[in-house]
């Protein structure tokens, strides 16, 4: 029986799968799991979470403090100190990832229902959403029961290994865009390392992965091992950085919010992962398949509103179709239908809150400012269905020069920018000069120009040919100010390990250096 069970505390509503769900007419009451157990703020405060479509309340739930993470920690460290998790075999914990992920796929609708009902996106965004969460923990189950240390090649009479061992209690931060999907990119990997962990999901958007530690614990994931700790960053997020018994924090966000984790993580010198988002240049030459490489840029920056940190917001475009190709980005983008995210139809759906979408309003105030000019959208659309929500129009700004504020400041909304440049140097320098270098993509029919420039450019992820695909057999992360460190792939299970040298004589005999001028025969 899941914990949720015995404590009669279910956060969430049944699910039809035939039959795509509304949010539910009564609040959802979910509560923090800490050491097992589920448990309401410990100064008993509590936080309204809202519908982005319909600005209902959808959610009363804790709103933990400073002594909230403390006694997540606690468990935590007491898991990792004195559990089995990490001690067991790699094979064993293997088969519990692929438990979880088992029970995630059977759980789909409920979780994807959840994840529209939190974050506003489509039904079928977030069930794709589910299928890459339960491919994350298949993954790292699979990755940890077949990968092992090394041996090191040293002289015959020593055996020199390298072992990978658990780095310890990681504290895990998410960000509310992606709720659950980003959540799988850390829950997995610190599990299958045998770490044990605390995870605070945004204070915005926390339903599907309080649900999904449920189901770890289901999955045979001991309740200690894996808590869940609810509330705004200034309180739960700076307690757990700051926390002398945590061994390293991940965190998703903002650039802002992640060098303040750094600062303060330094002065116990724990182990950081940053992934901080970025502006992603898509760049379009004129030798690309046009109608291919336009319908992905509407998919780069319109999918889930533009709330995506790789989303490819700036487009770069080349002067020989620079006018075709912006003519057929406004026709396609005026035709997107805003709707809720549970009806059939939608294609795009809310920001996620008022105080973003008020941000995004003043992005787009900016690059007026500065001398954009406004094609399309810019404004909230008309019709009373969309008034209590937190819509926003698909935007299109053209004549944006690389020296804007708004051609290198993340946006995270359905607004792109587009520029012109005339050949692949001006492609090169114009996407490179930004200060985070996430991800980019470039639209070619000639390989070698595909190659040529997705080497020049400076950013964690390129894509040829493509855009948005991710894989948890690959790295993922940024360069410049887009981060520190690297989700998925054999790098992301390995920022949840330390490496330590074990070294075995097999030759014992004594040294002789100190002493060599007493006869030691004389006694």
């Amino acid at each position: 029986m899941s914990d949720a069970s015995r404590h009669g505390n279910a956060p969430w509503v049944p699910v039809d799968p035939a039959s795509p769900s509304e949010p539910p007419s009564e609040p959802l009451r979910p509560l923090q799991r800490i050491a097992g157990r589920a448990v309401p703020a410990a100064r008993g405060g509590t936080r309204e979470i809202l519908e982005p479509a319909t600005g209902s309340v959808l959610a009363i739930v804790p709103e933990g403090t400073a002594d909230d993470a403390e006694a997540a920690v606690a468990a935590a460290r007491n898991a990792f100190d004195h559990g089995p998790w990490p001690r067991l075999f790699a094979q064993e914990r293997a088969r519990v990832l692929h438990r979880a992920a088992s029970l995630i796929e059977a759980h789909r609708e409920e979780l994807a229902c959840l994840e529209t009902w939190d974050t506003g996106k489509t039904l079928p965004e977030s069930r794709d959403d589910m299928v890459q969460v339960a491919e994350a923990f298949r993954y790292f189950g699979s990755l940890i029961a077949t990968t092992g240390g090394e041996v090191n090649p040293v002289e015959a009479d020593a055996l020199s290994l390298t072992l990978h061992e658990p780095v310890g209690v990681a504290a895990l931060i998410t960000p509310w865009n992606y709720p659950l999907l980003q959540a799988s990119w850390k829950l997995a990997p610190a599990l299958a390392a045998g770490c044990a962990l605390v995870i605070k999901p945004s204070e915005l958007t926390p339903l599907s992965t309080v649900r999904t530690i449920d189901l770890l614990h289901e999955a045979g994931v001991p309740g200690d091992v894996a808590n869940v700790v609810l509330g705004a960053g200034p309180g739960v997020g700076a307690a757990l950085v700051a926390h002398e018994d945590v061994d390293m924090v991940s965190f998703t966000g903002g650039i802002v919010t992640g060098r303040a984790i750094a600062r303060v993580a330094a002065d116990t010198a724990k182990r950081v992962a940053l992934e901080l988002g970025g502006k992603n240049p898509n760049i379009v030459f004129e030798d690309a398949d046009i109608d291919v490489a336009l319908d992905h840029a509407l998919n780069a920056v319109f999918y889930h509103a533009g709330q995506v940190c790789s989303a490819g917001s700036r487009l770069l475009v080349q002067a020989g179709i620079y006018d075709r190709f912006v003519d057929g980005i406004l026709e396609r983008a005026a035709a997107i239908r805003l709707g809720f995210g549970w009806e059939d139809g939608t294609e795009m759906g809310p920001l996620v809150s008022e105080q973003h979408r008020s941000k995004v309003e003043g992005m787009i105030a900016l690059a007026l400012d500065e001398g954009a000019s406004l094609r399309l959208g810019g404004g909230r659309p008309d019709g009373k269905r969309f008034q209590r929500g937190t819509f926003l129009q698909p935007t299109v700004l053209t004549g944006v020069r690389r020296e804007m504020r708004i051609a290198h400041e993340e946006i995270f909304g359905p607004v792109l920018t587009v520029e012109r440049f005339e050949d692949e140097q001006d492609a090169v320098a114009t996407a490179n000069e930004t200060r985070t270098g996430l991800a980019a993509a470039v639209w070619t029919r000639d390989v070698a120009k595909a190659v040529r420039v997705g080497r020049a450019l400076r950013f964690g992820t390129v894509w040829l040919n493509d855009f948005h695909p991710y894989y948890p057999q690959a790295p993922w992360g940024g360069m410049k100010e887009s981060g520190v460190g690297r989700e998925l792939g054999l790098t992301g299970l390995r920022e949840y390990q330390e490496e330590k040298h074990l070294y075995l004589n097999l030759d014992v005999r004594p040294v002789g250096w100190f002493g060599r001028s007493l006869d030691v025969s004389e006694g």
